[in-house]
Order: C-alpha cells, then sequence, then structure tokens
C-alpha cells in the first residue's frame, strides 16, 4: 500500500536567490532518507515562494522493505575450538544478532570459512519513521546564511511560523524550534493571511489559490511572462526581457500583479545600461524596447498584491525611479566636468588591499603586463592596450560609479567616448571587466582581451602572494572567477601563450609586495588555474580521466591542453580503445620512468625486439611531424598502429632479463614507445 506525503515549511520572507537552490535540497534530503529508510515513492514535486517552501511524493509505500540478510561473523576458526566448541567470539556475535549459537551457519569464502546468520528484519510503519526523519530534513537544508531566532539553538534561512505534515491525510507529529507539526497552512500575508486546512497536495494548491498564493514557482514565472508581455505590447512597445530578472521576480512574490509606468524623456539621455541597471539592479523593473530595439520612457514591475487602484502603485514606483534618476542625472552631467585621465592621480590614495597597495600601483602593474600580451599577439595594438589599461580603473572615483557600483567599466567606456578616446579604447575600459560570471559574455577585441588578463592574473598572484587564497567556499576576492575568466578569453582568443611564464612575469611584477617564495607562490597559482581548468572541461562533458591524462602530460598552453583534450576523447571513441589501453598502460608502468639509454639494435635477441624498434622508428617521425602541426588525433592513431608489435614484444621477451644489458636495452626500447604520447597525454591516468 502507498499514500501521500506531504510538507510544508513556513516562514518569514526567504531571499529570492535561495529558493531554487532550497527546492532541490529539499528534494535530495527526502530522496536520500527515503531511500536510507528503504521505503519506496513514487514521484516528488516541490514548491516555493518567498513564505514557504513545501514538497509532495506520491505512492510512498505505508512500510519500509522486508529485508533478508546475511550477516557475517568470525572465521570458524577463531567461533571454534579444536573440540569443535564454541569460543567467546562465536557467543558475542550470535548474541549481537539475537540468535542462539545453534542457529550459526557456515559458508566457504575466498578467505576461508566463516560463520554466518540469516535472518529476516520485518520494516516498520513508515508512519513511525517519518517523525524521526522530517525533522532531520528540515535541520539539513543547507543555505548560504542561516540564523537563529528568540533564544533557540535552531538554525534556519529566516524565522519559522508553521510546519504542515503530513502522510495520507493524517498529521505526522514532531516538534522543530519549538514548532509543533499540524495541517494548517496559511495565505496571502496582506489579502488573505488566515489559515487554511491542508488536506494533501493538491488540496493545498486549490487551497493556496484561493488565498492569494501561486506555490508553484513555474506557473508564477508563466504569468509574470505573459502578463508583462501584455502589458508592454499595450503599451505599443515590447519587453527588454531579461530572464535573470525573470527568475528573480518569480521568486519575489507570492501571487504576481504586472503593473505599467513610466518616467520623463529627458532621462533617456543617460546611458541605456544606466537606464536598465536602476530600473533592475534597484528597483525590479521591466525595461521596455520599441521595434527599433531603443529604449522607451516606460517600464513594468510587479507588485505582490493586487491593488484597488493600479495607477496609485504605479505613480508610487515612478515617485521612486525618479528619485534615483535624477541623482543619476545629476552625477553624469558632474562627472563629465573632469576628464577620466585626471582622475587617476586620485588612485594614488586608493588602497586596493592593504598588503598589496594602492589601485594606481596595480594599474602600472597590469598596463605593464596588457602591454607586454599585445606585444606578443598583437604589435600593432600595444599603444591602444597602454591607453586602455591606464584608464581602466578611472571611473571608479566618479561620482556615478560611487552611487552605482556595478556600472563600473561601462562608466568608463561612456566617459572615454563623450572625451573623444579612440572607440577601441574605450570599450576595452569597460570589456576589461569580463567575464563577470560563468558562461558571461567574453571580450570581443584584442584590447580588451588584454587589459582583463593582465587585471584579473595581478589580482590573482596579489592574492596568492600574501596568503589570500580561496578555501572551501570562501572566495572574498573571486579568484576562482577570475581564473576561469582568464582561461575562457585565452581559449576564445586562442592565444598560444604558457601560463606558468606569464604567472612568472605577474609574480614579478609585484616585485616586494610578495611576503612568500615567488616559486612556491608560482607553484600554488599554475595548480589553482590547472585545477580551474580541470573543472571547466569536465563540466562541458569530457571524460573525466582524459583530462586527468592530458593535463597531467602538460598544462602550460591551454589551448594546445583543448585541443589534446578533443583528440583524446575522440581516440577514446574507437571501438579497440580498451585493448589499446591497457597495452599502453602496460608500458608506463614498466618503464616507470623510463630510460635515457639509447636502444642498441646490437643486444636484440628477438625477432620482436627489431620489429618493435622498426616500427617505432617508422611512425617516430609522423607521429612528431603530427604533433608539430597540432594534429593529435592523428598522431594518437598513428601511435595506436603500434599495439601489435608492442603485445608480440611483451607476448616473446621478459623485459626484466637478468642480463643488465638486456634489460636496459628493452627497458630504452619501450622507453622510446611511451616517448611518442610525450606532451600529449599521461597514458597511465587513463581508464580501461
Amino acid at each position: 500500500m502507498s499514500a501521500e506525503l506531504f510538507l510544508e515549511i513556513g516562514t518569514e520572507e526567504i531571499p529570492a536567490g535561495f529558493l531554487p537552490q532550497a527546492q532541490a535540497d529539499l528534494e535530495r534530503l527526502m530522496r536520500r532518507e527515503l531511500d536510507q529508510g528503504l521505503i519506496t515513492y513514487g514521484s516528488m514535486r516541490t514548491f516555493a515562494t518567498p513564505r514557504r517552501i513545501a514538497l509532495s511524493v506520491q505512492d510512498v509505500a505505508t512500510g519500509q522493505e522486508r529485508q533478508e540478510l546475511n550477516v557475517s561473523g568470525p572465521s570458524v576458526k577463531v567461533a571454534f575450538d579444536a573440540e569443535g566448541n564454541p569460543t567467546k567470539a562465536a557467543i558475542g556475535f550470535a548474541r549481537s544478532q539475537g540468535v542462539d549459537v545453534s542457529e550459526l551457519s557456515r559458508a566457504q569464502t575466498d578467505k576461508g570459512e566463516y560463520v554466518y546468520i540469516s535472518k529476516v528484519i520485518e520494516g516498520r510503519a513508515t508512519a513511525e519513521l517519518l517523525p524521526e526523519m522530517l525533522p532531520r530534513i528540515i535541520g539539513a537544508i543547507p543555505f548560504r546564511k542561516s540564523m537563529r531566532w528568540k533564544d533557540l539553538d535552531t538554525r534556519f534561512v529566516r524565522p519559522m511560523h508553521w510546519i504542515v505534515a503530513l502522510f495520507d491525510g493524517a498529521v505526522v507529529p514532531f516538534t522543530f524550534a519549538e514548532l509543533a507539526s499540524g495541517n494548517t497552512s496559511r495565505g496571502h500575508r496582506f489579502m488573505a493571511p488566515q489559515e487554511f486546512t491542508v488536506g494533501g497536495g493538491e488540496n493545498y494548491l486549490a487551497e493556496c489559490e484561493r488565498h492569494f498564493v501561486i506555490p508553484e514557482p513555474a506557473r508564477r514565472r508563466e504569468i509574470i511572462a505573459r502578463e508583462v508581455k501584455r502589458l508592454a505590447e499595450a503599451e505599443g512597445g515590447q519587453v527588454n526581457l531579461d530572464e535573470d530578472l525573470l527568475n528573480e521576480v518569480t521568486y519575489l512574490v507570492e501571487y504576481p500583479v504586472p503593473i505599467g509606468g513610466g518616467f520623463e524623456e529627458k532621462y533617456l539621455e543617460l546611458p541605456r545600461e544606466l537606464l536598465i541597471t536602476s530600473m533592475r539592479e534597484h528597483q525590479r523593473y521591466f525595461t521596455l524596447v520599441d521595434q527599433k530595439g531603443e529604449l522607451l520612457p516606460k517600464f513594468i514591475t510587479v507588485a505582490n498584491t493586487r491593488p484597488q487602484d493600479p495607477a496609485v502603485v504605479a505613480r508610487g514606483n515612478e515617485r521612486v525611479l525618479r528619485a534615483r534618476l535624477a541623482d543619476a542625472m545629476f552625477f553624469w552631467r558632474e562627472d563629465q566636468k573632469i576628464k577620466l585621465e585626471s582622475r587617476l592621480e586620485s588612485l594614488k590614495s586608493v588602497v586596493y588591499q592593504a598588503r598589496l597597495g594602492t589601485s594606481y600601483a596595480k594599474v602600472m602593474r597590469f598596463q605593464t603586463l596588457a602591454v607586454e600580451l599585445a606585444e606578443m599577439f598583437a604589435p600593432a595594438d600595444k599603444d591602444l592596450t597602454a591607453r586602455a589599461a591606464l584608464l581602466a580603473k578611472c571611473d571608479l572615483e566618479t561620482g556615478m560609479v560611487n552611487e552605482f557600483p556595478e556600472l563600473q567599466g561601462i562608466m568608463g567606456r561612456e566617459y572615454a567616448r563623450l572625451e573623444g578616446e579612440d572607440p577601441r579604447v574605450a570599450r576595452a575600459i569597460h570589456e576589461h571587466y569580463l567575464p563577470t560570471q560563468a558562461g558571461g559574455e567574453l571580450p570581443a577585441e584584442n584590447i580588451g582581451a588584454f587589459v582583463s588578463i593582465a587585471d584579473k592574473l595581478d589580482t590573482i598572484c596579489g592574492c596568492f602572494g600574501v596568503g589570500l587564497i580561496p578555501t572551501g567556499t570562501a572566495d572574498p576576492f573571486a579568484l576562482r572567477r577570475s581564473a576561469i575568466g582568464v582561461l575562457n578569453i585565452v581559449l576564445d582568443r586562442k592565444l598560444r601563450l604558457s601560463l606558468p611564464n606569464l604567472i612568472g612575469r605577474g609574480l614579478e611584477l609585484l616585485g616586494d609586495k610578495l611576503n612568500r617564495p615567488a616559486p612556491e607562490v608560482k607553484a600554488e597559482v599554475v595548480e589553482f588555474f590547472r585545477a580551474r581548468f580541470f573543472n571547466m572541461l569536465t563540466s562541458q562533458g569530457y571524460p573525466q580521466d582524459v583530462v586527468d591524462a592530458v593535463l597531467s602530460a602538460s598544462f602550460s598552453d591551454p589551448v594546445d591542453a583543448l585541443t589534446r583534450v578533443q583528440a583524446l576523447s575522440a581516440f577514446k571513441k574507437r571501438e579497440d580503445f580498451e585493448q589499446l589501453a591497457v597495452t599502453f598502460k602496460r608500458v608506463v608502468n614498466i618503464i616507470k620512468g623510463g630510460v635515457s639509454e639509447s636502444v642498441d639494435p646490437a643486444v636484440f635477441e628477438h625477432d620482436s625486439e627489431r620489429r618493435l624498434h622498426a616500427a617505432r622508428q617508422e611512425v617516430q617521425a609522423s607521429v612528431a611531424q603530427s604533433v608539430d602541426a597540432g594534429a593529435y588525433e592523428e598522431a594518437l592513431h598513428a601511435i595506436a598502429g603500434l599495439r601489435e608489435p608492442v603485445d608480440a614484444f611483451f607476448d616473446s621477451v621478459m623485459v626484466m632479463a637478468e642480463d643488465s644489458r638486456v634489460r636496459t636495452n628493452r627497458l630504452a626500447l619501450l622507453t622510446g614507445v611511451a616517448r611518442l604520447f610525450e606532451g600529449i597525454a599521461d597514458f597511465s591516468r587513463l581508464a580501461e
């Protein structure tokens, strides 16, 4: 028999960004508890609004599965003495299993004969287990931040106000944070704050809607998207759709009611990003554009209540926005009175980091590094790169960025344009902050790419150099994001560089700012990048063993490393790959690093040695040529042709011969085979 399990946790308002993960964690924890409890179940649904997290599980078994167990005990030699009498070990084992010694059985295993007991464990009723399981689940939900309230030791994301826990329609009794579970939930805080009785999942959804709550995020999202689109069209425009904002607003409301509004056309003089940011980041407004994609002086907000007069709400939102835009207009005009470059001097008094000096010193460091990158890859852009790096941080001293920090880079670009800077320089001032998030936009041109790499690398090297290294989830300087950003830019622009050399140069420019030995810091930073690169590639679907094998062989040039990963991933799809892996891993394992001696054909004792030597010489030149051209898959297929002579060699001779000359010569022959893989991958790390 089975029944529905329903759980709802009612709280004060939970931050929108916490809720999607909370839904996933609640489902994960419930599955884990039911699986560990040997309770079968069917489909699972989760719900979330700012004031509640809920879950419904269908077809939950009313009892645990019956278990038939064979429990192994001590060996027969230990369990019984020479006369066949049970020892203390046998008696103790039988007692621990609740049986008499006479009920012990014997079984032969690979390790000898052992005693065991066969027993059947009848499962407990699910209704008996749930009062223990549900509090564990609630207390285990991991939030980025949690809190205590009143004088309780319990922690949760926000103070709790009610708990609904039902199994087959009956209350599952337990207490959590001094709250007793029950069958009553609450409606919308303002439109229907009264309690209502819950009988199960479907009843819960219906009652919530009667009380102006839509528990399903997907349904709220659909309502918001549809109504915002309708309002935009009614205003003669279309929504400048922002998926991130749509997702956030979905979790900010329990009962979405989109409402339109507008602002004075004079504010359209402000940069587009500034207007969008003011409305999106500070007010959570959707912006509107015309058919040409130009911003309209209109917006749409999403209220959490159904107002008696939407016009009143619209005017209130307009008033708030007007104040912010008036401030922005003031800073926009005041900032233009001072040239961007003139603000560079003030960066000398801005402390970037106490142990790493001022922002001005940082600019000088990464300007040098950016120019050196330009000299390597785009010498014609050297002067523009130097100029862009010099101006990159100047907008930090503007009134606009001080008021709207999220506009750094954007305002620098706009002010540079107004001052007549080269358009590529202006664009690079903004692009040097890219990417701002995983999978985000990358610099579109070399100049922005060079400055971005240099700035991020200086930050990483500086922080590692003074011991500010990320630990666990703590990464206050976003070094992981910076490293991933550097790697993505390098790959995107196909910059063939030595990352260790670049890191070494970054540390050199830091000079006496380092309080740790530079070689030690360099090794740590290189490994930090390698770990980020490994995670990047495996998250993109490349096999872990392939990525590990490639990066273990060489990681210096990320572009080259990615090419090798792609080649080896394709090579691994060969039907005979498993046999190839066995053969070549055996080669690598036997030579244990290889020998330095050259192969001497005069020492060969068997034809298999001669055939392998000839085959290796035949492919060596073509493999080297393919590797030089970056045609790694072609090189791997050529090496694969050695499998038959290698297998024949192993079948015919003993590598570790007693004669030291013969042994060394055979190891040298295998070393030559293994060296063909050098710079491609470490075959010993591949899974068979």
